[in-house]
C-alpha cells in the first residue's frame, strides 16, 4: 500500500516557525538575565583597592559563606562590616530600613501606603533619632564608620552596574546609608518582639461587646483589682473593629528557646550554652552571621543585616544568648478629643495641644498622600490605623518603651568586649529595648540568667486593658530597678533555660506580664536536662531538635474521650485509633500530628469566629493559651461560659474534629493511615519578591521540604492555615565553654541574598535536618575565599 506523506499546512508551519522564534527570544532573555544578574555578584576574592580604609582589611569567607574580617583598627573593622553585609545583603538591607521607617510606598506603590502609615504612626525613626542624639561619641563613631563602608559598597556598585538585581527589578536605586538607618532597624526588632498593645485593643472590644463574665474568659488573668479601669472602658468605648490589617502584627510565636548548663553536668566539666531565636524565616534569613577581629576584640556570631557588632553569639571568653521576655511594655490609653479642636486632648480637667507630625506619603507613579500622626503626652494615636470613623468619640493612644532613647548598640559593643559575668551584666544596663531573656557562660564556670530591659511600673492597672489618658491618675512612674530585675547565677539544679515561659512567680514585686507562652518548650527542655548528665555540644543540637509534643500529653486523651462520647457510631473509628496509637512526636512521616495540629488549629475558630468581626478575630493573640485554660476548666468539671453557651465540651471537641477531618480528607484523601504531618507541614523560607510572581517565587525560593516539629515542639516550626513553615529558629547556636574557638551554627536558608550565590539556600536541608556547620573564632579558615581590601 502506497501512504502518501501528508503535506503540513500553511498555518502549521507559521506557528511552529513563531513558536520556535518565542523559544530563541525566551532563551536569548534568559540568557542576557542571567548575565545582569551574575553581574552584580559580588566579589569575594582577590584584591580591591578601596578609598574608606586607613589601613589594609582581609575577609575570609569560609565554606559556609561566614565572612571572618580582620582588621587593625576599630574604625576599619567597622568599616569593613558595613561594606561586606551590604554586598551580601544590600537590598535586604535597604527594604528593612523602608519597612521600619514608612517608606515602602516610594518604590513598591499604592500597595503599601496602609503598611508606611502604620509604621509612621508606631514612630520608629523618630525613636531612632532621638535615640541617637542619647548615644556617645564612642557608639556614634561606630554608626558612622559602619555607614561608611556600606555607602562605599553603594557607590562601588553604582560607579561598575553592579547593584543587585532587585533595584533594577523595581526601578530605583538605594539612598546613601545613614547612622539612623542602623537605629531604626534596631527600633523594628523591638517592635517585632516587644509588643502587647492588640491584645489590649481585642480586650477593649470585648468588653463592650459581651457580658462581662464572657468577656473575662477572654483574659489571661481578670482584673477584679481594678474596677475603675473596667469601668473607664465600659464608658468610653473606642472603635476598634474595622481596618486592620493583622498581618503588620509581629507574629504570635515571636520567641525562642535558650538554655545553659553547668560543667557538673557535662562530658567537658566546662558549661555549654544553646540558642535559637524563633522568628520569621525568610529568604535571605534575618541573621547574618559573622567573625570580627581587631586588636581590641574578637568575637563571632550573628546581627541583623544593617546594624554593626554581633548581638548573639561569643568571643574568646563568654558566650551568651537571648529569648524573649515578652513583658508588657506598651499602654494603650483612652483620649478624649476637643469636639473643637481634634489634635487636643482632655488631661486632668484641661484640654492639651498634641504634637501633630506631617508624615506625607511618596508613592511610586502615583500622587502623594497626605497623612499625620498626631501625637500625645503619652504616644502617638493608633485609632487612624485601627478603624475608620468620622467623628471618634475617643481614641487610643501609645506609650512604649521603645520610642524613648534606648541605647542597645551600646551595650552590644560592650557585650562583644566582655570577659566575665561582672562586665556582662555591667554591658547590659544599657539594653533597654526590646526586653530579652539573657543566658550567659564563660570559661571560668559560670552560668547566669538575666530577663533584661525597661519594664514599666503602672501607677493603676495591670496592662490588661487600656486606661483613662485624661487623668494624672494612670501612665507610668519609672521601670523595675535594673538590680531588681529577674536573675540567677549558677543555681544548684545545674542549668537554666527560658522559653518564654513564666520567668518569676507570685513572689516577685513587680509585674512583668500576664501573657506568657505556651509552656510546653519550657517543659520538654528543663526535662531533658533535668534527668540527663555528662552533656556534650552534641546533645544539645539535638536537643534543639527535638519534636517530642508535650501539648498532646497534658490534653490527648481528654479530646480523645470527647471525639468517643459523641461519635457513637464509630465514623471517625480509623482517626481515633491513629491519635491513640501515636507516640506524641510530632514526626514528619506520622499521621497523628496532622490530626491533632488540625483540631487545635481549629479549635479557637469554632469557639470565636462567629461571634467577632474577622480582623478582631485575627488581632486576637493569646487563643492557645485561651482555649488551654477553657479546656482545662472544662474537663475539671467546671465549663466556662463560652463552653456551656456552645453546649458542652464534648461538642466543641466534636465538631472541631469533624471539620478538621473534613479538611484533611479533601486535600490528602479518606486513607487515614496514608497521611503524614510532612505533607501538609512544609518548610519554605519564602523571598520578599517571591509573592509578586510565580517566577519570581521560582527562582527565588527553595523547593519546599517536609519537616516535623511544630510550634509547641523544642524544634519551632509554626505554620500558616495552609501549613506552610514561616516561623521558627531563624538561627540555632551552640557553644561548649570548654573550647570557644569554635562554635556550632544552622543560618537558614543561607549567608547570602544573591540568587546566584552558592549560599543562597545551602543551608535551608541542613536547617530542616539539624546539619550544623562549625564556624572558627582562633585559628586559620580552611578552603576559604580570601579578599584583601587595600586602602589607597
Amino acid at each position: 500500500m502506497n501512504v502518501k506523506k501528508r503535506k503540513m499546512g500553511k498555518w502549521p508551519k507559521v506557528l511552529l516557525s513563531i513558536f520556535g522564534g518565542l523559544i530563541a527570544l525566551l532563551v536569548v532573555g534568559l540568557i542576557v538575565i542571567n548575565v545582569y544578574i551574575g553581574k552584580s555578584k559580588p566579589v569575594i576574592e582577590g584584591e580591591v583597592t578601596v578609598n574608606f580604609l586607613d589601613e589594609d582589611v582581609e575577609i575570609v569567607r569560609d565554606t559556609d559563606g561566614v565572612p571572618h574580617i580582620t582588621a587593625k583598627s576599630e574604625a576599619d573593622l567597622y568599616r569593613a562590616q558595613g561594606y561586606t553585609q551590604a554586598q551580601d545583603r544590600l537590598f535586604q538591607m535597604d527594604l528593612a530600613r523602608r519597612q521600619a521607617s514608612g517608606r515602602l510606598a516610594e518604590v513598591v506603590g499604592a500597595a503599601a501606603v496602609d503598611t508606611d502609615k502604620t509604621f509612621r504612626t508606631f514612630s520608629l525613626r523618630n525613636a531612632a533619632e532621638a535615640s541617637y542624639d542619647g548615644y556617645g561619641e564612642d557608639a556614634k563613631k561606630v554608626l558612622d564608620w559602619f555607614a561608611e563602608g556600606v555607602n562605599a559598597f553603594i557607590d562601588q556598585a553604582n560607579e561598575d552596574g553592579k547593584l543587585p538585581y532587585e533595584f533594577k527589578i523595581l526601578g530605583y536605586e538605594p539612598e546613601q546609608w545613614t547612622p539612623i538607618d542602623s537605629l531604626t532597624i534596631g527600633k523594628y526588632m523591638a517592635y517585632d518582639l516587644g509588643g502587647n498593645w492588640d491584645s489590649l485593643a481585642v480586650r477593649h472590644w470585648a468588653l463592650n461587646n459581651f457580658p462581662e463574665e464572657q468577656a473575662r474568659e477572654l483574659f489571661v488573668s481578670y482584673p477584679d483589682n481594678a474596677p475603675s479601669i473596667i469601668a473607664a472602658n465600659l464608658k468610653t468605648p473606642v472603635e476598634v473593629a474595622g481596618r486592620f490589617n493583622a498581618d503588620l502584627v509581629p507574629h504570635e510565636f515571636n520567641g525562642s528557646n535558650n538554655w545553659v548548663v553547668s560543667g557538673e553536668k557535662t562530658a567537658s566539666g566546662k558549661p555549654l550554652l544553646a540558642d535559637d531565636p524563633h522568628l520569621g524565616l525568610n529568604t535571605p534569613s534575618i541573621w547574618y552571621q559573622m567573625h570580627l577581629q581587631s586588636p581590641e576584640q574578637n568575637v563571632g556570631g550573628v546581627i541583623f543585616a544593617g546594624v554593626p557588632g554581633i548581638i548573639l553569639g561569643h568571643n574568646e571568653n563568654i558566650a551568651w544568648g537571648v529569648t524573649n521576655v515578652g513583658p508588657d511594655v506598651q499602654d494603650l490609653y483612652i483620649e478624649i478629643p476637643n469636639p473643637e479642636n481634634p489634635t487636643q486632648f482632655r488631661y486632668d480637667g484641661k484640654w492639651e495641644q498634641a504634637e501633630v507630625r506631617d508624615e506625607t506619603i511618596k508613592v511610586k507613579g502615583e500622587e502623594d498622600v497626605p497623612f499625620e500622626v498626631v501625637v500625645t503626652r503619652h504616644g502617638p494615636i493608633m485609632s487612624e490605623i485601627l478603624y475608620k470613623s468620622e467623628d471618634p468619640g475617643a481614641l487610643f493612644s501609645m506609650q512604649w518603651t521603645a520610642l524613648e532613647p534606648t541605647k542597645e548598640l551600646e551595650a552590644i559593643m560592650r557585650m562583644n568586649k566582655a570577659t566575665d559575668w561582672e562586665t556582662f551584666e555591667s554591658a547590659l544596663e544599657d539594653f533597654h529595648a526590646p526586653a530579652q531573656n539573657f543566658v550567659f557562660a564563660s570559661n571560668d564556670g559560670t552560668i547566669a540568667y538575666k530577663a533584661n530591659g525597661r519594664i514599666p511600673i503602672r501607677k493603676q492597672g495591670d496592662a490588661q486593658l487600656p486606661v483613662p489618658g485624661d487623668s494624672s491618675e494612670y501612665g507610668w512612674e519609672g521601670y523595675v530597678p535594673y538590680d531588681e530585675l529577674p536573675t540567677v547565677i549558677n543555681p544548684a539544679e545545674g542549668f537554666i533555660a527560658t522559653a518564654n515561659n513564666e520567668v518569676v512567680d507570685d513572689s516577685y514585686p513587680y509585674h512583668l506580664t500576664k501573657f506568657w507562652s505556651q509552656p510546653y518548650r519550657y517543659m520538654r527542655i528543663a526535662e531533658v536536662l533535668r534527668e540527663g548528665d555528662k552533656f556534650t555540644a552534641q546533645d544539645m543540637m539535638d536537643l534543639q531538635m527535638d519534636q517530642a509534643n508535650l501539648y498532646a500529653r497534658e490534653f490527648l486523651q481528654d479530646l480523645i474521650g470527647s471525639v468517643k462520647a459523641v461519635d457513637k457510631e464509630g465514623n471517625y473509628a480509623m482517626a481515633v485509633r491513629i491519635l491513640e496509637e501515636w507516640d506524641q512526636v510530632d514526626s514528619a512521616d506520622a499521621s497523628a500530628p496532622l490530626i491533632f495540629h488540625k483540631l487545635m488549629k481549629q479549635l479557637p475558630k469554632t469557639m470565636f469566629s462567629n461571634d467577632m468581626p474577622e480582623d478582631v478575630y485575627n488581632l486576637m493573640p493569646g487563643k492557645g493559651q485561651i482555649i488551654d485554660q477553657m479546656m482545662r476548666d472544662a474537663y475539671s468539671g467546671n465549663p466556662g461560659v463560652w463552653v456551656t453557651q456552645y453546649g458542652g465540651v464534648d461538642k466543641w471537641i466534636y465538631d472541631s474534629f469533624e471539620t478538621s477531618i473534613a479538611e484533611i480528607e479533601e486535600q490528602f484523601g479518606n486513607d487515614a493511615e496514608k497521611w503524614k504531618w510532612g505533607e501538609y507541614h512544609q518548610l519554605a523560607f519564602p523571598h520578599s519578591l517571591a509573592a509578586a510572581s510565580p517566577i519570581f517565587a521560582y527562582f527565588l525560593n527553595p523547593e519546599k521540604q517536609e519537616i516535623g516539629g511544630s510550634n509547641v515542639t523544642v524544634q519551632a516550626a509554626a505554620f500558616k492555615e495552609d501549613g506552610t513553615v514561616n516561623h521558627g529558629a531563624s538561627w540555632r547556636f551552640v557553644a561548649d565553654l570548654s573550647d570557644l574557638s569554635t562554635a556550632h551554627h544552622i543560618v537558614g536558608p543561607g549567608q547570602s541574598g544573591h540568587m546566584k550565590s552558592e549560599w543562597f539556600h545551602d543551608q535551608s536541608e541542613d536547617w530542616a535536618n539539624g546539619i550544623y556547620h562549625e564556624t572558627v573564632l582562633n585559628g586559620k579558615v580552611e578552603k576559604g575565599y580570601i579578599l584583601k581590601l587595600k586602602a589607597k
